[in-house]
């Protein structure tokens, strides 16, 4: 399946003009033959945003699903976008906040190109004091769909970093695994090393797919990738906006499964103390 990556900050707090971006983009991937379109970390809304993350999250039906449903099905080409999800508010006794808010997830969609929400995942492992003051940890680690032919997980950011994460992947039967990604400086080596060897030692294709350029305290390193079962990459984009496509090679994959004996030769009877 031809992934295209799109790496872009959009107009950070403008869901419009994300929107926007995200449907121009859409356009020309599917023009180039992609069947599916990632989109960064929080791209709906922008990431340094401060407290507009509360103030612009949605449910995952809510109106920027519709309408990035409606791009999906123009364009014929899949979705996994990156935004503030905000739960639908629940009683105290169901564990809502003692304030009586809703709680906002760092989030993923997946929509199908017939605008189908195929998935949601939130970010399980947030990272630093930004995300642990605006954001509830997900705990559902797994989150997969079935698409053209492939099983597709979810994961955000500092999640992939956990090798434990992405084995359970692994062993779910994952193929490709979306990372939208607010990735930044210093910690470029994570895209440059770190997932094309998650990539090999998991023995599945991983698309990490980042922001660009300052925002707020932060500042995006760029260098999305789409890695193979290899540990190569089979496209990079550098540090500006930028849109890579790859294929995703069933194929490859399985010849790959079949040649690296990583997942045959576990001894998990060994494993146990690690949790």
């Amino acid at each position: 399946m031809r992934t295209a990556l799109l790496q872009s900050s959009g107009r950070p707090g403008s869901i419009v003009e994300n929107l926007k971006v995200l449907d121009e983009a859409a356009g020309r991937a599917a023009a180039a033959g992609a069947g599916l379109i990632v989109t960064s970390e929080m791209f709906l809304t922008g990431y340094a945003i401060g407290d507009d993350i509360a103030r612009l999250a949605e449910p995952a039906d809510g109106e920027s699903a519709d309408a990035i449903a409606e791009i999906a099905t123009r364009h014929g080409v899949a979705v996994a976008y990156g935004y503030p999800e905000r739960e639908a508010a629940r009683h105290e006794d169901e564990g809502a906040p003692a304030d009586g808010g809703a709680r906002v997830f760092n989030s993923v969609q997946l929509i199908s190109a017939d605008g189908a929400r195929l998935a949601n995942y939130r970010k399980t492992h947030l990272f630093g004091c930004f995300e642990h003051d605006h954001f509830t940890p997900g705990d559902q680690p797994v989150v997969q769909a079935e698409l053209d032919g492939l099983r597709v997980g979810l994961m955000i950011c500092y999640d992939v970093e956990f090798p434990e994460n992405v084995r359970a992947h692994a062993l779910a039967g994952t193929d490709l695994l979306l990372v939208p990604t607010a990735q930044m400086h210093p910690f470029q080596f994570v895209a440059e090393s770190v997932v094309p060897v998650r990539a090999f030692e998991n023995q599945m294709y991983i698309a990490y797919v980042n922001r660009t350029g300052p925002e707020g305290e932060f500042e995006f390193v760029g260098l999305s990738t789409l890695a193979g079962p290899d540990g190569v990459a089979r496209t990079r984009a550098g540090r500006g906006e930028e849109l890579v496509l790859a294929d995703a090679d069933p194929v490859r994959l399985a010849a790959s499964r079949e040649a690296n004996p990583y997942l045959k030769d576990r001894r998990p009877g060994l494993y146990g103390s690690l949790v």
